[in-house]
C-alpha cells in the first residue's frame, strides 16, 4: 500500500476538518461551487468521483464480465439486501429513535420529516461511490460493474413505490433527470473512458495497463479527500449551527449502516462467496445514492425540511462509516489470499 492508502482515514479526517473550516471561512467559495449543478447533481463533486472511478474502470475486462451470470449469489445478495431489507430496518430505525428514544428532543413534526429522510435514504442504494470502497477492498471490478448496474435497473422501477409505501404518501414523483444524469456521469462515461483507456493500453504492451493503473492510484484518493471537503464545506453552516440535531441524526444512520453492512455479511458468508465478490456486495447495501435522496427530499418537503436536513446528514456520515467498513473488510480477508 503506498502513503495515500496506508493513512486514508487519517486524510479524510483532515479533511474533513478543513471542509468545515474553508465553509464557515469562505462560505462564498462554497455557496459558488454549490450552484455549480444540473438537476441536483453538482458537477465539481461529479469531476471529483470521475477521479475516483476512472482507475477502477480502466481494471474492468469484458471477457470476464460475460462470465458474472455463471455466478449468481452475489447479485441476489445484493438485490435482496437492498430491496427487501434495508428500506424496512431504516424506516424501523426513524421511527424507534424519533418517535420513542428521542421524543422528548425533538417536535412531532421535525420528527416525522426526519424520518422520511431516513427512508428515503434507505430506499436509494449507491451508484457511484461503490465503485471507490470497491477497489479499496480490492474487489472483483467486473462483478462490482454488474452488481450496480442491475441494481440500477432495479431502482428504476423500485425506488418510487417502496418510497410511497413507506412514507404514507400517495405518489412520489421519481426525479429522473437526477437518476439519468447520476447514471450517466457516473457509471457509463467513465466506463466508456475505462475501456477505450484500457484497449489503447494492452495494446501498447502487456505491462502498460497496470503500471499505468499504479501512477492513477494516489489521485483516486485524491480525488475522495477533494469530495470530502466539498461535501462538508457545503454543509459547514448547518453543521456549526444545529450540531444537536445532526448528532441524533447521524445515531440510527450509523447503526442502519453498521448492521446492513453485517446482515450483508453473514449473507455472504452464509453462500460461501469469494471474498472479492462478498465485500463489494456487502459494501454496495450500506452506502446511499444521496443526490437521488436529497432530490426527492427537496422536492417532497422543501429545501429547509427536516427531511432534506436528514439526507444530507447521511452525506455526510457515509465516508466515514464507509471508510470504517472498508478497514473491516480488508481485516477480515482470508490470509490465503
Amino acid at each position: 500500500m503506498g502513503l495515500f492508502e496506508r493513512y486514508l482515514t487519517v486524510w479524510v479526517g483532515l479533511g474533513i476538518l478543513a471542509g468545515v473550516g474553508l465553509g464557515l471561512v469562505m462560505p462564498g467559495v462554497f455557496q459558488a461551487v454549490a450552484a455549480m449543478e444540473v438537476a441536483q447533481v453538482n458537477l465539481v463533486v461529479a469531476v471529483f468521483i470521475w477521479i475516483m472511478i476512472y482507475p477502477m474502470m480502466i481494471q474492468i475486462d469484458w471477457h470476464a464480465v460475460k462470465d458474472v451470470g455463471k455466478k449468481p449469489q452475489g447479485l441476489m445478495l445484493t438485490l435482496v439486501v437492498n430491496w427487501l431489507i434495508k428500506p424496512f430496518t431504516m424506516a424501523a430505525l426513524g421511527v424507534l429513535f424519533f418517535q420513542y428514544i428521542f421524543a422528548g428532543w425533538v417536535d412531532p413534526q421535525s420528527a416525522s420529516e426526519y424520518i422520511a429522510g431516513m427512508i428515503l435514504l434507505g430506499v436509494a442504494p449507491c451508484t457511484a461511490m461503490v465503485f471507490v470502497w470497491s477497489q479499496l477492498v480490492k474487489g472483483d471490478a467486473n462483478y462490482t460493474l454488474v452488481q450496480v448496474s442491475v441494481n440500477d435497473l432495479i431502482m428504476v422501477v423500485a425506488f418510487a413505490p417502496i418510497a410511497a409505501f413507506l412514507l404514507g404518501v400517495t405518489d412520489v414523483t421519481v426525479p429522473w433527470e437526477t437518476l439519468l444524469l447520476s447514471t450517466v456521469l457516473y457509471v457509463v462515461l467513465p466506463l466508456l473512458a475505462g475501456m477505450a483507456t484500457r484497449q489503447m493500453l494492452v495494446k501498447r504492451s502487456p505491462q502498460a495497463l497496470g503500471q499505468f493503473v499504479a501512477r492513477l492510484k494516489p489521485w483516486s484518493v485524491v480525488g475522495l479527500i477533494a469530495t470530502v471537503v466539498l461535501l462538508f464545506g457545503f454543509q459547514a453552516g448547518t453543521i456549526v449551527e444545529q450540531p444537536g440535531v445532526i448528532a441524533l441524526i447521524a445515531v440510527p444512520l450509523i447503526l442502519q449502516s453498521y448492521g446492513i453492512f453485517f446482515i450483508g455479511w453473514w449473507g455472504a458468508k452464509l453462500l460461501k462467496l469469494p471474498h472479492d465478490i462478498a465485500g463489494p456486495a456487502c459494501l454496495i447495501g450500506t452506502s446511499n445514492f444521496f443526490e437521488l435522496a436529497v432530490a426527492v427530499a427537496i422536492s417532497l418537503f422543501g429545501l429547509n425540511s427536516g427531511a432534506a436536513l436528514a439526507t444530507v446528514v447521511g452525506v455526510l456520515v457515509e465516508v466515514p462509516v464507509m471508510l470504517s467498513l472498508v478497514a473491516i473488510v480488508n481485516a477480515w480477508k482470508p490470509r490465503s489470499t
